[in-house]
């Protein structure tokens, strides 16, 4: 008794399973490749022609998907590590060489013992204790004319500075 084509198919699935396997390495990729195979052969059944190779039919139908498969990826490229979507729009550096020079003119306006405590503390970064030791008077000194210069640093230039 001659078994159906559906038949002679299934038959035919460990094989394609290792025809498979040399195209992937990937047990889902195998399968996904044998699943498509034999999609493609049940929907094109009116193009076999009966007494020819079904195992060649169906190697060629996969090795032909493969194929396609590997094309496209090569055209899609996938996961790149730069993509232009992923990059943010660079800001203006304009507007920030503006704030500089304001920040420096109004840095030069301020008179003597806030000019001096500011840029200590703010420009040298040193410690309150140190400015204060430095200029032979309280922390606290330090402390208010470094706030009155910062407060006048922000009127002039129209905010605050942290």
């Amino acid at each position: 008794m001659t078994n159906s084509f559906e038949e002679d198919v299934v038959d035919l699935i460990p094989a394609l399973n290792s025809f498979a396997r040399t195209f992937y390495r990937s047990p889902s990729d195998v399968d996904d490749l044998v699943q498509e195979t034999l999609t493609r052969a049940l929907g094109n059944i009116d193009s076999f022609c009966p007494g020819s190779n079904l195992k060649s039919w169906l190697f060629t139908i996969m090795r032909n998907l493969f194929c396609s498969r590997f094309r496209i990826g090569k055209r899609e490229m996938v996961g790149l590590d730069e993509c232009v979507s992923d990059t943010r729009s660079a800001a203006a550096e304009q507007e920030w060489r503006i704030r500089g020079h304001e920040l420096e003119r109004a840095c030069g306006s301020l008179k003597e013992p806030f000019r001096s405590a500011f840029e200590f503390v703010f420009i040298d970064g040193r410690s309150y204790e140190e400015a204060a030791a430095y200029f032979h008077c309280a922390p606290g000194t330090v402390k208010s004319r470094v706030n009155r210069a910062r407060q006048r640093i922000a009127d002039e230039c129209g905010g605050t500075i942290a």
